[in-house]
């Protein structure tokens, strides 16, 4: 099965993450739920080049030294199966600049699960927390609903 390759980023500061709150497309996946930025590779791309154009694209700013974190895998039927290559940043300059996909905002860390966020992504939140090592986490839903989740090809407890 061929994945469709993304990326997202999560810009910290000051115990704060840049947070995007999905709400101008229409036909989105990730509608009204607040997620991180990033987007699909273009011809060409690897993971890193994606992540940093992708960045500046929708949010105006340019990455010195993003952390490539892990490999996320998604499979949410009827949308098709993505592996997202996660990355963390601190280290970024510019002006920030509306974005066309949703509403920027910088949010404490330990307000973002309470956002409308989904399910798996609380997992990584966790794994990013406890700065674990690169990381493959495959997230399997039924529309909303996580059903299932595997870390390193264990499955998690539901």
């Amino acid at each position: 099965m061929e994945l469709l390759q993304t990326t997202l980023c999560y810009l910290e500061r000051d115990g704060q993450y840049l947070m995007l709150h999905r709400i101008k497309k229409k036909k989105d996946v990730n509608k009204d739920k607040w997620i991180g930025v990033g987007g699909k590779f273009e011809p060409g791309e690897d993971a890193l080049a994606c992540v940093l154009r992708e960045v500046r694209e929708e949010t105006g700013l340019t990455m010195n030294q993003p952390l490539y974190r892990g490999m996320v895998d998604f499979f949410c039927p009827p949308w098709p199966a993505e592996r997202m290559h996660l990355f963390t940043c601190t280290d970024f300059e510019g002006e920030m600049r509306p974005c066309d996909e949703g509403d920027l905002e910088w949010v404490d860390k330990d307000r973002v699960s309470q956002l409308p966020i989904w399910e798996g992504d609380k997992i990584f939140f966790d794994l990013l927390a406890k700065n674990e090592p690169f990381f493959h986490l495959a997230l399997y839903y039924e529309k909303d609903t996580l059903v299932r989740a595997c870390l390193n090809g264990q499955d998690l407890p539901r």
